[in-house]
């Protein structure tokens, strides 16, 4: 919670409406764990937010990961609980976690108006953080039309026309995932951003200078990421590129430790898993581009650029 002062136990036992010991005992522990700073006041113990935790943990903040907590607790947590049926089947365990088949994987993860929404506010939190260090990654200016393939929320295409001034962005996606960003996400202050509905494996995409598939390839096998790149070549101008942004794995497996534990989310949770740049340049190269390049940002997610040939 926010608060304009320091407060005691008993005022946020009684905002919460919990209980006082359960507070003190939770109060303690974060305490502990730095989230929380304790002041001394005529011999009570008064508690504020850290200034991480003012920053990352506040709903108000713009850099909240309120939503990103909130889908990790009630969805990925759910698919873990299977993790040992996913290590011995080698597939996601979603009809189990959620009783939803996961044939379509998209279908499954947005299997209800609510999930879909809990997902969209997740990508809005970790582009909000991590969006602009992807973007900027590689000087993306010579690259004047964008369409960020799955842009889902939005914020990512923000953060490009927020380090870009000349370009505009078509964000690409579902019918129902485009509706619900216009309500909610993208505002007609942001000029510079448009939306076009389809299904990136089945319908034609939009003729551009630069593609963005962001945390979009490590959902998929390597042929459905082949047919996909193969579909973005097809649509690229010549001289165009593709921009994948991903939580890049060493090249011998050993780390990081992020990329290592998101590659197991994506075997509970979707088709995919985690790579290293060297893989994901072979799939680009499958697909027609060339000259791939990479950058670490030195935070969870890293840039790959693969450029058509003029």
């Amino acid at each position: 919670m926010s608060a304009e002062r320091p407060l005691s136990a008993e005022e946020i036992s009684e905002a919460v409406e919990a209980s006082l010991d359960g507070t003190q005992r939770l109060l303690a522990a974060c305490t502990g764990l730095q989230l929380l700073n304790t002041h001394q006041d005529n011999g009570r113990v008064l508690y504020s937010n850290t200034e991480e935790a003012r920053v990352y943990l506040t709903r108000s903040s713009p850099l909240s990961l309120y939503h990103a907590i909130q889908y990790s607790s009630r969805t990925i947590y759910l698919s873990w609980h299977y993790l040992t049926d996913a290590i011995r089947e080698g597939k996601n365990q979603y009809e189990k976690a959620f009783g939803v088949n996961s044939k379509d994987l998209f279908q499954a993860l947005y299997r209800s108006d609510e999930e879909m929404m809990k997902f969209m506010h997740l990508m809005n939190s970790i582009w909000n953080i991590c969006g602009k260090d992807v973007v900027t990654a590689f000087d993306l200016s010579p690259f004047k039309v964008i369409c960020d393939l799955g842009g889902c929320s939005g914020a990512l295409a923000k953060q490009c026309t927020s380090a870009y001034p000349e370009c505009t962005v078509t964000i690409f996606d579902l019918p129902k995932v485009v509706r619900t960003s216009r309500e909610h996400f993208v505002t007609e202050a942001d000029q510079r951003i448009a939306f076009h509905e389809g299904d990136f494996f089945k319908d034609p995409l939009p003729e551009a200078d630069l593609y963005i598939l962001a945390r979009i390839l490590h959902d998929w096998t390597d042929q459905c990421c082949v047919e996909l790149l193969s579909r973005v070549y097809k649509a690229c101008k010549p001289g165009g590129a593709v921009l994948l942004v991903e939580a890049l794995l060493h090249e011998d497996g050993s780390g990081p430790l992020t990329a290592q534990l998101y590659s197991l989310n994506m075997l509970v949770q979707t088709e995919g898993r985690e790579r290293t740049a060297v893989q994901y340049a072979a799939l680009l190269t499958a697909a027609g581009f060339t000259a791939t390049q990479h950058r670490f940002t030195g935070k969870i997610y890293d840039a790959v650029l693969g450029r058509k040939e003029t």
